[in-house]
């Protein structure tokens, strides 16, 4: 069998009312696969109906309706370790704060099982720590984008694990992020509230859905970039995949550089208001302009309360430079 493979299954027009959980497991002939799988198949976005993704397992089938459920590759549970350099804010018996840099995966998935955060950890921390909390994710209790840079959080014992999930899932996490954005706000402060839900066609995106999770973020501009742009810190309730992009382009402000939910056709209607080349520069940024600043929470062990900040790096601080560079020359040159 070749992955990934794809089963497609008609529901024909008498089909009784059931789960569509239910109705897809016991149709499968190929393989073996229980319940619970292709439950969670269902919930990571590899199952559709008549080409619309479709999250949800406990929906009723619709008869006379195609479905086409992904098989994706089986990831090796074991991930190696490797010998790539972290940057560490803080470290103790029981976890590891880290700074991560733009470009590192957190964790190995298909087409990236190697050079992760992940891989990075089982060589600084030993092979104890596969142990924490399950072999394909050994530490990770959160995570951020590929190209988002910033301060995580990794569990380096079970109780720490444990409790530091409890306080990811009750909200009791303090985390900010800052990004620069296109446009100019109305609002210097503000909060969205808007769920989130996975894409009905692309399942790799995020959508505002009135079904999905609850969601919300709150902002502040920091600065102004007039017109073209704008420095904004962001603070969450919730921590849904992909939030604060989604957020803030539904908004009007999309991220710089975001090639996911970006919208560059913002700024390429401005070109008589500000420098061809730092226009040309600020599109040609390489990765979303999205940074995790701050993580405060209390030690799940040690009961102490602690908070960790890393600064822009180097190329958030050069786009940064550029845009205020850009304002300038804009008031004293007319182009």
């Amino acid at each position: 069998m070749t992955y990934p493979h794809h089963i497609t299954i008609i529901c024909l027009p008498d089909q009784p009312k059931c789960r569509i959980d239910k109705f897809i497991t016991e149709r499968i002939t190929e393989g073996s696969y229980s319940r619970s799988r292709i439950k969670t198949l269902i919930q990571e976005g590899h199952f559709s109906c008549d080409g619309r993704t479709l999250d949800d397992p406990s929906v009723s089938v619709k008869p006379g309706c195609s479905y086409q459920l992904t098989i994706p590759a089986v990831i090796d549970d074991i991930p190696q370790a490797e010998d790539i350099k972290l940057d560490i804010l803080h470290e103790d018996n029981d976890l590891i704060i880290i700074n991560k840099p733009a470009g590192l995966v957190v964790h190995p998935a298909p087409g990236s099982r190697n050079g992760t955060l992940v891989n990075a950890l089982l060589h600084h921390c030993g092979r104890s720590l596969t142990g924490i909390g399950g072999v394909a994710r050994p530490g990770i209790v959160h995570r951020l984008d590929k190209y988002t840079s910033g301060v995580m959080v990794a569990a380096k014992s079970q109780e720490a694990h444990h409790g530091l999930s409890t306080l990811f899932a009750k909200h009791r996490i303090h985390r900010k992020y800052e990004a620069l954005c296109w446009g100019v706000p109305s609002e210097m402060t503000g909060t969205i509230d808007a769920p989130l839900g996975r894409h009905s066609v692309d399942r790799k995106k995020q959508t505002i859905r009135e079904n999905g999770r609850s969601a919300i973020t709150h902002y502040r501009v920091i600065k102004l970039f007039p017109p073209f742009g704008c420095h904004i810190e962001c603070s969450l309730e919730t921590g849904r995949t992909h939030q604060i992009r989604v957020h803030l382009t539904s908004i009007g402000h999309s991220i710089i550089g975001d090639a996911v939910y970006g919208r560059p056709q913002r700024v390429a209607q401005m070109p008589d208001k500000i420098s061809r080349q730092a226009l040309a520069t600020i599109r040609a940024f390489d990765r979303q302009a999205l940074h995790a600043s701050e993580l405060g929470f209390v030690h799940p062990v040690t009961k102490q309360e602690l908070e960790f900040k890393a600064p822009f790096p180097d190329d958030l601080k050069n786009l940064h430079t550029i845009l205020e560079q850009a304002v300038w020359e804009r008031g004293h040159t007319n182009y």
